[in-house]
């Protein structure tokens, strides 16, 4: 099978004892968030040789909230790639329904090479060191290349083996390990994001044993094409710029409101780019175009926070200029080898690059070097171990496919592929709202997501839900569905 290729068959789960033993939960040491346990289960470095060395997966576990009503365990699968699910469970266990707290005891994991779970280690000096992902010249490009393989072998000294196994394939067997360990006999999981890669392989892994499986704002891992994976990712984001300049533009409450909120917007990249901009986190250094993008915009699109962007861009646009001065770009995140190592997405030389940013400009017009691209650059000449497959799943049970129409990093085309894919088992169900996550925007959503997870009811096919968020608060009704 695709989703497990490199690995041995699985038809089980063939872990260490301390993983098929009962986990040993203690309180997590978090006196601004007590409630939370903690344990460890220890899993192969290599699922081909389970008898190989182990490395310590953090687990954590709020207990259901309602024990006589309890149905069982509920496993989160983390986002990013690089989110840390006990943090999750630590500190932002109210991201779930009151009602899906109250039935299930929430357990969430870091995933391996994450958070307290082997993480992956790299050069400080190193990393500030990365290039520029605006490549200039196929001299640019090269040296890209030799960067990337000088840090992916100082990460791989620094982590230990569990760096050259880190992609989706593996994790699917630690959440099967962590499913018997938890003593349940078939998974009840909930997939956010990048963890929705991690739910769908393990659906078409061990398919049987699926009780319920919620995938909210989707990845399709069958995008294989790296000019096609970016076209995609650049239009989800255009998408959410656009509309929120349709949002000021009908809204008097938007700080830019009657203004051309476009060129105030071009005005600001340009003053980055001459690095006058003054980084609002960081009084008196200057912000990166690319951090503008990434990090101001990008953050409050995830958010649906159209009115906090409006203030962002208007309050930078009123600042004074800095004093013209370099600016650099941000390390991306060691996890970022997470990444490369389930998309294949080659680039043959600087030719090529320069048309991929060339496209995904014309794209995504108002937001230029876009995130994607930069984990493209990241990852040349990275190997791949988990590539691009469509999904082949037989014989599991309705899996929920859940998106917002606005979703700026995993698109709505992205949740209907994924739903056509799983076939019958794929029951979509639509926010007609914006921003990254939709299973707790208002009633009609936190209804449906809770009779599939509790009482195992599937919402009919077809269904929708109406946008609740601030951005349509004001404004025209959302567009119909496509």
């Amino acid at each position: 099978m695709a989703a497990t290729a490199g690995l041995a068959a699985a038809p089980a789960v063939h872990v260490s004892p301390s993983a098929t033993g009962s986990l040993r939960w203690a309180p997590c040491h978090e006196p601004a968030n007590p409630g939370a346990e903690c344990a460890t289960l220890s899993v192969p470095v290599d699922w081909a040789h389970p008898d190989g060395p182990t490395l310590e997966l953090a687990v954590a576990r709020r207990k259901a909230t309602d024990p006589g009503a309890r149905v069982g365990s509920m496993v989160f699968g983390p986002g990013g790639p690089g989110d840390s699910g006990v943090r999750m469970v630590v500190d932002r266990v109210s991201r779930f329904s009151p009602e899906v707290r109250r039935r299930f005891d929430i357990v969430s994991f870091d995933p391996r090479g994450v958070g307290d779970s082997n993480p992956v280690t790299c050069s400080g000096d190193l990393l500030a060191q990365r290039p520029s992902p605006v490549l200039k010249s196929q001299a640019d490009f090269d040296a890209t290349m030799a960067y990337n393989k000088r840090l992916r072998a100082d990460c791989r000294a620094r982590t230990g083996p569990v760096f050259d196994h880190l992609d989706t394939a593996q994790t699917v067997r630690d959440v099967d390990a962590l499913r018997a360990a938890l003593g349940e006999r078939k998974l009840t999981f909930h997939g956010s994001s990048y963890g929705t890669l991690l739910g769908a392989q393990y659906a078409e892994t061990y398919p049987r044993r699926v009780r319920a499986m919620v995938l909210e704002s989707v990845m399709d891992h069958s995008v294989a094409a790296t000019r096609d994976f970016l076209r995609a990712e650049a239009a989800s984001a255009e998408d959410s710029f656009q509309e929120f300049v349709k949002w000021c533009d009908r809204t008097a409450d938007c700080e830019l409101h009657g203004r051309d909120v476009r060129a105030v917007w071009r005005s600001l990249l340009t003053r980055a780019g001459r690095g006058e901009l003054e980084d609002p986190v960081k009084p008196g250094s200057p912000l990166s175009s690319t951090d503008l993008v990434n990090k101001v915009a990008f953050r409050k699109f995830y958010e649906a926070d159209y009115a906090g962007l409006a203030t962002a861009i208007a309050t930078m646009h009123a600042s004074e200029p800095l004093p013209a001065s370099p600016t650099s770009t941000a390390p991306l995140p060691p996890a970022t080898p997470v990444f490369c190592s389930d998309w294949h997405l080659p680039v043959r030389d600087h030719r090529a690059y320069a048309s991929l940013v060339a496209m995904m400009n014309r794209t995504a017009a108002d937001l230029p070097y876009l995130l994607p691209i930069h984990m493209v650059a990241a990852c040349l000449g990275a190997p791949t171990a988990n590539p691009q497959h469509r999904l082949d799943v037989r014989g599991a049970p309705p899996i929920l496919v859940s998106n917002a129409l606005h979703d700026p990093a995993t698109g709505y085309p992205w949740a209907v592929s994924v739903a056509r894919q799983l076939g019958r088992r794929g029951v979509l169900l639509t926010y007609e709202g914006h921003g990254h996550g939709s299973v707790t925007s208002g009633p009609c959503m936190e209804d449906a997501v809770n009779s599939y997870l509790t009482d195992l009811t599937v919402p009919p096919r077809g269904t929708s839900c109406p946008a609740l968020d601030s951005v349509n608060a004001a404004g025209s009704p959302p567009r119909p569905l496509p």
